[in-house]
């Protein structure tokens, strides 16, 4: 299921998301309220006027697809006294889960934490919450020290993945984890240039010439690094060596690996290069993936446009002739 997020604390309907949401925890604790007027002040607060409670926060609504209001809501908290930012007030109305919503607001507000740049992601959720408690942990959360030290109140923590420009010699350092990422691109059937099965080898010489086209000035490299340091993600601009389009750039080999998806690396990768071509002068870029490959969605939903379609234009790793769609995008 698809649904449109949003980020809007003024919305009309959050305060009834948030009541909805503090009057079932109320309950879960054993402290239950009639209505939200009843909820303790600190929560009362939250439900009557969020704008103002959240002021300094990021809140994120989810509509379902074809609905005509949110559904679902969460609060990404401004980091202070530097701690790591928190998500907070995750809710989902009952009608409408296992759709896919509460997955869908936990990966943006991912996203938007580690655009920021901050390290990790926090938040605190009650132990006998086994459907939220799931979700966090298949998301990469892990139980940490309590900084909260109420009974029953489990303390999570995630580190982000660091998206960072490497140069030269950082390319030819991680060549053995960036050959990982190719190799399970290959295995995962993604149209990038090579049969499967990809030699490990081959993979690590291909990522040794990129660092040669970065060390000329042709190719420019970013990789996601996770908590250990291996790239879970990759993305290179290749810039245009004909002097009548020096002012384009390819986008090529964005590359997430299937255990790092879902978290919005992707994205992040490519509004990364597309900013830095835009800050080097580029004023088009262009790219080609496989026609009704999962890439296609990322690539119009960051704005990029359809040119054409190109039949048997490439095989896929099995071999197989598939057409593969033209994209351009026009920078400033």
């Amino acid at each position: 299921m698809t649904a449109h997020i949003e980020e809007n604390r003024s919305h009309p309907h959050l305060p009834d998301l948030l009541a909805a949401y503090h009057l079932v925890n109320q309950a879960e604790k054993g402290t239950a309220v009639e209505t939200a007027a009843d909820l303790p002040a600190v929560y009362r607060v939250e439900a009557e006027d969020p704008a103002g409670a959240f002021a300094a926060d990021t809140v994120l609504l989810a509509t379902p697809s074809g609905a005509d209001a949110p559904a679902g809501c969460v609060v990404l908290k401004a980091p202070r006294d530097g701690r790591a930012p928190e998500i907070k007030r995750l809710w989902v109305a009952p009608e409408a889960r296992r759709k896919g919503l509460a997955r869908a607001l936990m990966a943006e507000a991912l996203r938007r934490a580690a655009a920021s740049g901050a390290p990790a992601v926090r938040l605190t959720v009650w132990s006998w919450r086994d459907e939220p408690l799931a979700l966090y942990r298949s998301l990469g959360f892990a139980t940490v020290e309590p900084w909260d030290d109420r009974p029953d109140l489990l303390c999570l923590e995630k580190p982000l993945d660091v998206v960072e420009r490497l140069s030269p010699d950082v390319v030819r350092a991680h060549a053995d984890g960036l050959a990982a990422l190719l190799v399970d691109a290959v295995d995962g059937g993604a149209s990038v240039g090579f049969l499967a099965p990809l030699d490990r080898a081959a993979a690590v010489s291909w990522w040794s010439g990129v660092a040669e086209e970065a060390a000329a000035g042709v190719r420019d490299v970013w990789a996601a690094l996770g908590p250990d340091g291996r790239p879970t993600g990759v993305v290179t601009l290749v810039r245009a060596d004909a002097e009548n389009g020096r002012h384009r750039g390819e986008i090529a080999r964005l590359l997430v690996h299937r255990s790092a998806r879902g978290r919005g690396l992707g994205r992040r990768l490519l509004a990364t290069a597309e900013a830095h071509a835009a800050a080097t002068g580029l004023r088009l870029l262009v790219l080609d993936t496989q026609t009704d490959s999962p890439a296609e969605h990322l690539y119009r939903g960051a704005g990029w446009t359809a040119a054409g379609t190109i039949p048997d234009f490439a095989a896929d790793p099995a071999g197989t002739l598939r057409a593969t769609t033209l994209y351009y995008k026009r920078l400033g």
